[in-house]
């Protein structure tokens, strides 16, 4: 069923959307304005979010938020080492299986399709990941990190975060993009975060303001449908 198209001006200032609505709108954006939130915006929002769920109320994240010069630090180092570091942790399991191995290649066929790259042309699709690194021209990078020593009970938790970053990014008539992709990068985001020897980065997040004209843009990957993976067991 297509939903209706949510519009939410782009600003500064609060933007009333109910949670339905902000759930509806939030996709991932891979071309950003340049233009950034302020510090207080930004702060606000991890702030807020920091009412997410935690087992035991552990609350196990610990963010960073770069902009300007840091975030023109990291991008400078990612560039300069486009094949990555031995990363911390697998983002996919090794030969993935069906239906999560379709699952990611049609969302991949569907991305490169938005901006005329075929599947042949693979120095095109390698320059597209490295936007990775780039965080897509969004002013603004934030980094989720966590306690080493942690389980994934609490890898749980900090998802559960990060989703709630999102969504009231979406009422501020912000945009995101998760990205693991961080996961490639541990010694340079350690580096540049200064981060505690004991603990480790899980991912990164774009943050700003989403280029209405780009055409990746226009991407809305697919969800299968509730009969796919849910079940209703009890009900009258």
């Amino acid at each position: 069923m297509r939903r209706p198209k949510i519009t939410v001006k782009p600003q500064q200032g609060r933007i009333l959307l109910n949670v339905s609505d902000a759930v509806a709108r939030r996709t991932s954006i891979r071309a950003f304005r340049p233009e950034a939130p302020s510090a207080a915006v930004v702060r606000e929002i991890l702030e807020a979010a920091a009412r997410a769920p935690s087992g035991g109320n552990l609350q196990p994240w610990r963010v960073y938020a770069l902009a300007g010069a840091p975030l023109a630090e990291l991008k400078a180092k990612a560039a300069a080492n486009p094949m990555g570091e031995p990363p911390e942790y697998d983002v996919y399991p090794p030969n993935l299986w069906d239906p999560f191995r379709t699952r990611r290649f049609q969302n991949g066929e569907d991305l490169y399709a938005t901006i005329g790259i075929p599947r042949e042309d693979k120095p095109a699709r390698l320059r597209q990941l490295a936007r990775n690194g780039e965080l897509f021209g969004a002013p603004v990078g934030l980094f989720f990190c966590l306690d080493r020593k942690l389980g994934p009970p609490q890898w749980s938790d900090l998802g559960m975060y990060m989703q709630t970053v999102m969504l009231l990014a979406t009422e501020r008539g912000l945009d995101t993009c998760a990205q693991e992709y961080w996961a490639r990068y541990p010694q340079t985001l350690a580096e540049v975060l200064n981060l505690p020897a004991d603990h480790m980065a899980f991912s990164g997040m774009a943050l700003g303001w989403r280029d209405e004209t780009a055409p990746i843009n226009t991407l809305r990957a697919s969800r299968d449908p509730f009969e796919t993976w849910g079940e209703l067991r009890g009900f009258e």
